[in-house]
């Protein structure tokens, strides 16, 4: 199977550069969620990759795409957000497989803090009976008897909220975990030793904002802080440089604008992700290059997969 990438990705200027996205990595899947994301599935992925592709730091890997010297079947491995199995779990496959991946980290939320849309999983996981009435938060009532219609509420819930105003969805937030009265978890995201753990083992840590806003939802001097500032809280935990970025959310022109791009730019990033799919060739913009999350376990649907991400048409901000 190695010789299909290489047909569609040869070394050189027309070498393409596939960089992939992972969030969590469990021991189980996690039923709630509907996703696979554990430490077999991981594993598997991290197989067909070191037996198919030349799995490459990112930072060197864009350095590669830059001098038109990518060897052929590139790919990057990147995380987002923070997640403390990140460093508990993914960190061992990764040191199995010899791969060094990137972490981008939302400064803000690590040591004990947790992600807006992680309250609504844990408060919809831990809430009790067949119903939940919202009616008080002008949301409604949901049936939550059966794992599918929790899964609904999650999906519902999640839509809403993603692109309200920050303060008034923490503020719904707060009230739903109020309103649920249960006692959820505070050690989802990655503690600052984690963090310095993982830059220790020879991986990358990228910024990913303080807060992991949607960027082109708040005003651009906040947006600035939240780049610029997550960018030293994390050169100040790990005390080394931190050169790559990823938008938050990262679709092109919905979630970030072009004064994001330039924002980090003039911040001083090396390079930036989004999470467009499609695979970077040179010449494409490095501050907003795609990343691609494939699924399959099957290693020849994973490759061509693959393949065809390869083709798909860059979005980018504009």
């Amino acid at each position: 199977m190695k010789l299909l990438p290489l047909i569609f990705s040869p070394p050189g200027k027309r070498a393409r550069l596939s960089i992939v996205i992972y969030h969590r990595v469990l021991l189980q899947p996690d039923l709630l969620l509907g996703q696979k994301g554990d430490i077999a599935s991981f594993d598997a992925h991290l197989r067909i990759l070191t037996r198919n592709f030349s799995v490459l730091p990112l930072s060197k890997a864009i350095s590669m795409l830059k001098s038109n010297t990518l060897p052929s079947r590139a790919v990057s491995i990147t995380f987002d957000d923070g997640y403390a199995d990140n460093a508990e779990i993914a960190l061992p496959v990764l040191k199995k497989y010899s791969a060094v991946a990137t972490f981008f980290v939302s400064a803000g939320v690590i040591d004990g803090g947790r992600m807006w849309n992680d309250t609504i999983i844990e408060s919809i996981r831990h809430a009790q009976g067949d119903i939940l009435d919202l009616s008080q938060l002008n949301m409604g009532s949901y049936p939550i008897k059966s794992l599918t219609e929790r899964q609904k509420v999650l999906i519902t819930l999640i839509e809403k909220l993603k692109y309200m105003p920050q303060e008034q969805r923490q503020e719904f937030v707060d009230k739903l975990s109020a309103l649920i009265a249960a006692k959820l978890p505070n050690n989802l995201m990655m503690t600052s030793d984690q963090v310095r753990e993982l830059h220790r083992e020879g991986m990358e840590i990228g910024a990913h904002t303080i807060n992991h806003p949607i960027l082109a939802r708040i005003e651009n001097s906040t947006a600035y802080n939240e780049i610029a500032e997550g960018k030293k809280m994390l050169e100040e935990i790990i005390k080394a440089p931190v050169n790559l970025f990823a938008y938050p959310n990262g679709k092109p022109n919905k979630d970030y604008l072009l004064d994001h791009v330039k924002m980090v730019k003039e911040i001083g990033f090396d390079a930036a992700v989004s999470t467009a799919w499609g695979a970077a060739q040179a010449g494409n913009d490095i501050y907003q290059l795609p990343r691609f999350t494939p699924w399959d376990l099957n290693e020849g649907f994973f490759i061509l997969r693959m393949i065809r991400n390869m083709f798909n048409e860059i979005e980018v901000a504009h």
